[in-house]
């Protein structure tokens, strides 16, 4: 298993996608790359990224919550979000990390449960 995870991380950070390329990976598993207000995760989760209004208050990226079904909106919370919980995966490039931690919350890179997302992720870039 950590072997495995090795390679993941080696993979992922030797891919050299940008922040671009992770966030349009984040859309495509989130929403297979729908734009608008999108609605998911019975009803809690608004836009093209998916974006919970407790994640949005996170961010602290002003405007209304309803402002995340604009994908520029969405970017902006993304990168305030991974910012505040992630500034060290963020500033490597470690999109596994990211993504895990946008999955799961802050500590969302520490939970089993975020390693499919991440992977899924990852597989996207």
């Amino acid at each position: 298993m950590k072997i495995s995870l090795l390679i993941l991380f080696l993979a992922t950070t030797a891919s050299g996608a940008d922040f671009a390329q992770f966030t349009r990976a984040i859309h495509l598993v989130e929403t297979s790359g729908r734009l608008g207000p999108t609605v998911g995760d019975g009803g809690r989760a608004l836009g093209p990224l998916q974006i919970h209004r407790g994640c949005w208050q996170d961010s602290r990226v002003g405007g209304r919550y309803e402002d995340v079904a604009d994908l520029a909106v969405a970017t902006r919370v993304l990168r305030a979000y991974l910012h505040r919980y992630a500034p060290r995966a963020l500033s490597a490039e470690d999109w596994f990390t990211c993504a895990r931690v946008w999955n799961g919350g802050p500590r969302g890179a520490s939970r089993s449960a975020t390693v499919g997302y991440g992977r899924a992720v990852v597989g996207r870039l």
